[in-house]
């Protein structure tokens, strides 16, 4: 499993359009896709759970990628964040 830690910087957080954004990307991968906030953990590849986070500007999340493409999909993850959260 990889994972990477990132501090959302878009001024509403994880809402309906990032999400969005988000599941389709993580869609790419058949890897299994995850967002933890705190004691809490999503589906990223599932629109409704990940919006239940409750993710907000300024909140660290782990994403947690594991499967047979997770080297690839972390690397892609990463810069998506980066561009787009």
């Amino acid at each position: 499993m990889k994972s990477f830690n990132y501090t959302i910087t878009d001024p509403v957080g994880i809402h309906a359009r990032p999400a969005g954004v988000l599941v389709k990307e993580a869609k790419k991968y058949a890897s299994a896709v995850s967002v933890v906030k705190g004691d809490k953990k999503a589906d990223a590849k599932k629109l409704m759970v990940l919006m239940g986070l409750g993710v907000k500007c300024g909140d660290e999340v782990t994403v947690e990628v594991d499967g047979a493409d997770e080297d690839t999909a972390v690397t892609a993850l990463e810069a998506f964040f980066k561009e787009n959260l």
